[in-house]
């Protein structure tokens, strides 16, 4: 089909507008009903029930509702050398029953010698901890606290502290 008014050497196919565009021109050169019905299609079951202990959301500030000021904790007034009570008032001790965030970074103020920590999953603060997480404290403080740069462990099962 050369159009009479095209008198170059080039290409003399009719374009494909008047095939209705590149879709029309698959359509009459595929069976896109079958392709359409073949297709696979995107699998949904609904939400994820461990998707929310997987996800950490940032904004809501860490463990802000499961925790409590160190200056409120009457046995710790006066066994933190170099911390003031404004000091005090910046930390949050995790409550117990508090579960860590794995992946997360905490210090436990009963046991400050031993370092900070990554938390592994389903560890939760206990009776005899004073749990500080390092995303609900000030990067100053943090460091006065455990030390500037000093390496952080991974808790595992077994390990004491």
């Amino acid at each position: 089909m050369p159009r009479n008014d095209d008198h170059s050497e080039g290409d003399a196919r009719q374009p494909y507008s008047d095939e209705g565009g590149p879709e029309g021109h698959h359509a009459q050169t595929h069976d896109v009903r079958r392709e359409q019905a073949t297709r696979s299609k995107p699998h949904d079951d609904g939400p994820d029930e461990f998707a929310a202990d997987l996800r950490a959301d940032p904004s809501t500030g860490g463990h802000v509702d499961e925790s409590i000021s160190a200056s409120d904790d009457k046995d710790l007034k006066g066994t933190m050398p170099g911390l003031d009570q404004a000091d005090l008032k910046q930390l949050s001790i995790l409550t117990v029953g508090t579960r860590l965030d794995q992946g997360s970074t905490y210090v436990d103020l009963n046991h400050l010698e031993q370092g900070p920590f990554t938390a592994i999953g389903g560890q939760e603060a206990g009776a005899d901890d004073r749990y500080i997480a390092k995303r609900d404290t000030d990067n100053e403080l943090w460091d006065r606290l455990v030390g500037h740069g000093r390496t952080v462990r991974t808790e595992r099962p077994g390990d004491q502290g």
